[in-house]
C-alpha cells in the first residue's frame, strides 16, 4: 500500500530533523550570520565560503524544532555549490509559498515543498523560515565584502 503523500513529506522532514545535511561549523568561512526565533527558542547560525559568487560551501549549527532544523538542512542540501543569484531566488520562492504569495506547485522547490503545509500554521513560518534569514544575513556580508575588495 501506498503512504499518503503527506506520510512521505512528514518522513523527509524528520528525516532531516534526525540527521541534518551540512551540520556543523566550517573550517574557513567567509560569512557567518545567526537567526533567533525568541518565540519558541530556535536558534541557528550559517556559515558560508563564497567565492566568485558561487556558495562553495555552507554549514549550519544551532537547536530547534524539527521545521527549523529540517528546513535548514533542506537549505543548505539545494544550495551548496550554486551561484548567490540561485540562492536568492530560491529563498525568493520558499518565502513566497510560505506566506501563501505563491502556490507549493508553481515554485519548483524540489524537496523544500514538503515544508510547504507549514503555511497552514503561520507561528511555525518563522521556524521554517530562520536558517534562510541567517544565510541571506551572511549573503549581504558577502555582497558588502565583494563591494568593499572592488573599490
Amino acid at each position: 500500500m501506498n503512504e499518503p503523500i503527506e506520510d512521505l513529506y512528514q518522513d523527509l522532514v524528520l528525516e532531516h530533523k534526525r540527521s541534518p545535511r551540512h551540520y556543523g561549523h566550517l573550517a574557513q568561512p567567509t560569512q557567518k550570520a545567526q537567526g533567533t526565533n525568541p518565540s519558541c527558542g530556535d536558534s541557528v547560525a550559517v556559515e558560508v565560503r563564497v567565492e566568485d559568487g558561487v556558495l562553495q560551501d555552507i554549514g549550519f549549527t544551532g537547536h530547534g524544532c524539527a521545521i527549523c532544523i529540517a528546513s535548514s538542512s533542506m537549505m543548505s542540501e539545494a544550495l551548496h555549490g550554486h551561484e548567490l543569484a540561485v540562492a536568492r531566488d530560491l529563498h525568493a520562492r520558499f518565502r513566497g509559498v510560505l506566506t501563501g504569495e505563491i502556490e507549493p506547485g508553481e515554485a519548483h522547490l524540489g524537496k523544500l515543498e514538503s515544508l510547504a503545509g507549514v503555511r497552514r500554521y503561520p507561528s511555525r513560518i518563522k521556524c521554517a523560515l530562520l536558517g534562510w534569514h541567517a544565510l541571506m544575513h551572511a549573503l549581504a556580508e558577502a555582497d558588502q565584502a565583494g563591494a568593499s575588495k572592488e573599490v
